[in-house]
C-alpha cells in the first residue's frame, strides 16, 4: 500500500477525533495536512526501517553528549502553527522549547514545530510531497 490521501473537508476531525484514530488503528501512520485532508501511511519495509533506526540513533546518541533537547521518533505527531499534524522520520527539540510545553501538551500530539527534523525518502514516496512538507517544516520555524 502506498500513502493514500482522503479529503475530509466536508467532515473534518477535531485534535481528539484524530488522536482516538491514531490510537485505535496503530498499524497506520497517520498525518493530516493544513488544508484538513488525512494522509494514511502503510508501515515502512525493512530498508527504510533500517536506515531510519541508524539515522535516530545518530541523533540520539548525539543530543546524550551535547544534553541540549530531546528527541522523538517517526511515531510522534506534531501539531504545527498551520493546524497540520506531521510525523517525521525523526526530530529534535531543544530543551527549553520543550519544557516550555506543558505536561498536557506534552502528552498527546505536542504543538509545536521541531528544530531539526530528517525526512527519508522512500521509493513510494513522491518527492514534490515531500519537499513541500518539509518546507511546512520550514515555515513553521
Amino acid at each position: 500500500m502506498n500513502t493514500v490521501t482522503l479529503n475530509l473537508d466536508t467532515i473534518p476531525l477535531t485534535d481528539e477525533q484524530f488522536y482516538q484514530l491514531c490510537q485505535n488503528n496503530r498499524e497506520f501512520n497517520f498525518e493530516t495536512t493544513a488544508q484538513g485532508e488525512l494522509i494514511i501511511m502503510a508501515p515502512v519495509g525493512g530498508e527504510s526501517g533500517n536506515r531510519e533506526s541508524e539515522l535516530i540513533a545518530d541523533l540520539v546518541i548525539w543530543n546524550r553528549q551535547t544534553s541540549l533537547g530531546y528527541t522523538f521518533s517517526s511515531s510522534t505527531i506534531f501539531k504545527l502553527p498551520n493546524g497540520a499534524k506531521r510525523s517525521p522520520d525523526a526530530a529534535w527539540i531543544r530543551r527549553e522549547r520543550w519544557e516550555a510545553l506543558t505536561p498536557e501538551q506534552r502528552r498527546k500530539f505536542p504543538p509545536i514545530a521541531p528544530d531539526f527534523v530528517i525526512e527519508l525518502r522512500s521509493a513510494t514516496d513522491d518527492l514534490q510531497l515531500l519537499r513541500d512538507k518539509m518546507q511546512e517544516y520550514m515555515d513553521a520555524g
